[in-house]
């Protein structure tokens, strides 16, 4: 068989058709058709190689690897138990989060660890090391940011964990382009895939978020790595979320919180009480919900203050929770309760930091922005939730008891939840509604 294919006269350039210029050189009418004979490897290349072996499920044998614990509870919840030997996981957030605060705690924990750093030298290391207070004997700190070298000291010292700070200061000689770009960062790290699976050693890398919001470029690191997890929050705000979005070795539900101390990110035991410290009292416009993250849930609180327009539109503006749904509950509440808040300005704040994305927080802002209307308080001792339609209508949510313990457990007495949820809950007062005008002639007024 012969491959019909057009080469260049001036720079051998080939073509799968011909052009009248060449796309190489520049050259006009050098371009001429060229046939070459198909060798047998080409025109049946799977002749070549051996069929791959398949095992039935039943010779599989199952092993039970053994998780490496971390003694920083909530780590080792959202990673499903602790590390998994032999592991690469991708630590991402923006930068000034707390990803470097986090790695060096860890390096600390886990024995027989080396710290590579290709941003800061390791002078720089020592100190913050020392500020967060943090002792160890058997940490290792190198500052480099060429890849041979790392994987040439990671098979000689045989090390249990890896951290590299971080994946964009990291460049391979074998890929071309300077560190950071696409080609260097997906060539390390599927180098250091290869090399965590060989030697069974955890490897964990840090990633910066890009102002698109993506870890090291367009996301090209999540489908190479065994785990992904995400440090959120606001840097000026005291609490921080880690949450995994890909993890081979468990579950993707549980989330850690944590608190930004001086020595480091310091755990947090209990989010509900945390959270609802230093809330005010006797203020209209404050209301309590329940959110669930992952398996736990917990109490925060919503603020709401609605003023006077002064000129023009009216403003609306938020943190922490979705504009756009905000002004449809604006809308909403308007419509169904003949509430004026068309010539008023709204404000909406989920104290803490935190992001309060679920449905489920359509209520207590509802209850919030209500209460700042009508310049009334609601009963300090009362917490709600639910999802609110285009109709005025309170939907149910789900994890309904959930929620309800974790008021009840937190000193609550009476809950604000949709009439069609179930209720059965003892030593709780609980408040049906149907829709958003009912919150107001029930509850407000």
């Amino acid at each position: 068989m012969k491959n019909n294919t057009f080469e260049c006269n001036n720079c051998d350039a080939q073509f799968t058709k011909w052009t009248g210029r060449c796309l190489e050189c520049g050259k006009w009418g050098t371009i001429e058709k060229s046939q070459t004979p198909m060798t047998k490897s080409q025109s049946d290349p799977m002749e070549n190689y051996a069929p791959i072996k398949t095992v039935s499920l039943n010779e599989i044998q199952g092993k039970n690897t053994e998780r490496i614990k971390t003694n920083i509870s909530e780590f080792d919840r959202v990673l499903g138990g602790g590390l998994v030997p032999g592991s690469l996981i991708l630590l991402g957030g923006e930068p000034g989060i707390g990803k470097s605060t986090l790695a060096t705690q860890l390096s600390a924990l886990i024995p027989n660890t080396i710290y590579f750093s290709g941003e800061e030298s390791v002078e720089q290391i020592k100190l913050r090391i020392e500020r967060l207070k943090i002792k160890s004997e058997t940490l290792k700190i190198g500052n480099s940011s060429h890849l041979e070298g790392i994987l040439s000291a990671i098979q000689k010292m045989k090390p249990a964990l890896v951290l590299i700070d971080s994946i964009q200061t990291i460049f391979s000689v074998e890929a071309e382009g300077e560190a950071g770009n696409i080609n260097q960062v997906r060539a390390c790290t599927v180098k250091l895939m290869e090399l965590a699976k060989s030697s069974n050693t955890i490897i964990v890398i840090i990633g910066q978020v890009t102002k698109e919001g993506t870890v090291a470029g367009p996301k090209t690191l999540e489908h190479l790595v065994d785990t992904v997890l995400y440090l959120e929050g606001e840097r000026f705000h005291e609490f921080r979320i880690l949450r995994a979005v890909k993890n081979r070795f468990g579950s993707t539900d549980e989330v850690g919180l944590f608190s930004m101390e001086e020595t480091g990110l310091v755990e947090v035991k209990n989010p509900s009480a945390a959270l609802l410290s230093g809330r005010p009292e006797n203020v209209p416009g404050s209301s309590i919900t329940c959110l669930i993250e992952g398996t736990r849930a917990f109490l925060v609180e919503i603020q709401a203050l609605v003023t006077k327009t002064v000129f023009g539109y009216p403003q609306r503006r938020s943190s922490g929770y979705d504009l756009n749904r905000l002004q449809m509950l604006i809308g909403v509440l308007s419509k169904r309760t003949e509430l004026p808040l068309e010539s008023y300005d709204v404000f909406l704040n989920v104290v803490g930091g935190l992001r309060a994305e679920e449905p489920a927080a359509d209520l207590a802002v509802i209850l919030a922005i209500a209460s700042a209307a009508k310049n009334k308080q609601l009963p300090k001792n009362l917490a709600g939730f639910g999802e609110v339609g285009l109709s005025g209508e309170v939907r149910h949510v789900n994890q309904t008891k959930k929620r309800l313990e974790e008021i009840k457990k937190m000193g609550f007495e009476i809950a604000v939840i949709p009439h069609s949820a179930e209720n059965k809950i003892t030593g709780l007062k609980i408040a049906p509604l149907k829709n958003v005008r009912e919150v107001v002639e029930k509850i407000i007024e």
